[in-house]
């Protein structure tokens, strides 16, 4: 654990998300709007969206027509724009318009699972909630961070095997390095640092 956290640390001392967002309701509508769709989509999305709708109160208004036409390249639009609507209405009118700060009351919000609630605790509150996406599920058992089955088991076995602290972190490590170097298909292990404590890469 020491030369992992090491490596990312100086590759990656700050790591963010690469959602474009300024203030909790564009995180949390763009957390929604990326449940199987990709980062870069949703950003083209939302800069449409939030001119539009730029708070709760606006989107809670919004006809279907009026949200679906703005996120219709995204995945899933039918079902998100429900969501959006319904979740602003909600926070309107059972958090005066204020974005939950509990992941139990995130995960009462349509559209918003548990991979979500933590994505959003962890980068609006940095709160060590590990949220576990594809990314991070595949990166985590491919190098031996976990050995689970499921999303849930990787979560509870990365939130044991992390400093309290680096949580928040650490998330952004695991998913920028499936995202773009252990990638599901084509691993680019020649260009990967860590082979040497990866145990897909010693086993195969």
């Amino acid at each position: 654990m020491e030369f992992l956290i090491g490596y990312f640390k100086t590759i990656s001392p700050n790591p963010r998300s690469e959602l474009v967002f300024e203030n909790n309701y564009q995180l949390l509508v763009s957390v929604v709007l990326s449940a199987q769709c990709t980062d870069s989509r949703v950003n083209l999305i939302t800069r449409d969206l939030f001119s539009k709708f730029p708070d709760f109160e606006s989107l809670a208004a919004a006809s279907f027509d009026e949200v679906f036409n703005c996120i219709k390249s995204c995945t899933y639009p039918n079902s998100k724009t429900n969501h959006l609507i319904s979740l602003s209405k909600i926070i309107v009118e059972d958090y005066n318009g204020i974005m939950p700060e509990t992941r139990e009351q995130l995960m009462t919000l349509p559209g918003v699972g548990r991979k979500t609630a933590n994505v959003v605790m962890s980068v609006a509150f940095n709160k060590p909630f590990f949220a576990v996406d594809t990314h991070v599920f595949r990166v985590a058992n491919r190098i031996g961070l976990a050995n689970a089955s499921t999303p849930l088991e990787t979560e509870n076995q990365l939130t044991e095997l992390f400093p309290t602290d680096l949580i928040p972190d650490a998330h952004h490590w695991l998913l920028l390095h499936g995202r773009y170097v252990c990638k599901s298909q084509h691993p680019l292990c020649d260009k990967c640092a860590l082979t040497s404590i990866c145990s897909f890469y010693n086993n195969n």
